[in-house]
């Protein structure tokens, strides 16, 4: 009868009056019998220690092996506007003074964290990691990211009027003028990066990644940062583009002692892994959810 009361009582939710009055005993009876229960092991009641993001996000620095790290709980809706705040955190422990340099990538994430507002940090430089893209798409807007970043830090934009993508001929003729020269010397200089991560094109649309024939053509890619493509163990993808950007390099993003990944997805966790294998990312901004399914990729 254990069994059974135990059963009616926590599987099929019956009150004790109702089971009582089902097997014709009192109410008294069936109280010690499901008492009994949990003595005797036939009934466990267990309360699940749930991680919150402090330990979720540990666990990605350990990992992962990041320089540092921040989660935040996965809201129902707003997800990359979510970020701004541990980013903003991540950027103040980072003590940027007046001439400090941020260079700023593309992306959904990217633009969006922006939009949700930075902390201020009175004049620090803002720099567009890439140059352009004749795209009419919101978040490839790089130089929009540079001022908006820098009206909100409170510091001084500095722009690349030139696309991430000339011909060889023409990129030679862009690093001359004094203005992008100016600007792309920065990157040198570059005390933090904020990137996003790009999906690989096999589930990413074309028109959504404004990826070139040949950037489609990166079948074994996992994703990129600043168009620099990896395969899932961060090997970099040559392609024939790659020497023609004008983008931060991969040696420069690797000098960069803050390269923030902004990313959020589960869609994204090869792609975010790989581009910490790649040294493109040392340190990542996402939520439970998209952190949850790295911790299971790499258990």
């Amino acid at each position: 009868m254990l069994h059974t009361v135990a059963k009616l009582h926590y599987v099929e939710e019956m009150s004790q009056v109702d089971i009582a009055r089902q097997l014709g005993v009192s109410t008294a009876t069936i109280s010690r019998l499901l008492q009994r229960a949990r003595a005797e092991g036939i009934v466990r009641i267990e309360v699940l220690d749930l991680a919150t993001p402090e330990d979720i996000t540990r666990q990605l620095i350990d990992g992962l092996k990041l320089q540092d790290a921040a989660v935040v709980e996965t809201p129902a809706a707003g997800t990359l506007a979510a970020l701004a705040a541990p980013l903003g955190g991540l950027l103040r422990q980072a003590q940027l003074v007046a001439g400090s340099v941020v260079a700023i990538g593309w992306g959904r994430a990217v633009r969006e964290v922006i939009r949700a507002g930075l902390p201020r940090m009175p004049g620090v430089l803002t720099v567009a990691a890439t140059g352009g893209m004749q795209q009419q798409a919101a978040h490839f807007q790089v130089n929009e990211f540079v001022r908006l970043a820098a009206e909100e830090f409170g510091g001084t934009p500095h722009f690349i009027h030139a696309p991430y993508l000339p011909s060889t001929e023409l990129r030679e003729v862009f690093l001359r003028d004094t203005a992008i020269r100016d600007a792309v010397a920065l990157w040198n200089k570059t005390d933090v990066a904020i990137v996003g991560i790009g999906l690989p094109h096999a589930i990413n649309a074309p028109e959504a990644s404004a990826a070139t024939p040949s950037e489609q053509a990166l079948v074994h890619a996992a994703g990129d940062v600043l168009r620099h493509y990896f395969d899932a163990e961060g090997t970099l993808i040559a392609w024939e583009g790659e020497s023609r950007m004008i983008a931060m390099s991969p040696a420069q993003l690797r000098a960069v002692p803050l390269v923030i990944g902004v990313a959020a997805s589960p869609e994204k966790v090869t792609a975010i892994i790989a581009a910490v294998r790649a040294g493109l990312i040392n340190t990542l901004v996402t939520d439970t959810k998209t952190a949850q399914a790295i911790l299971a990729a790499i258990a």
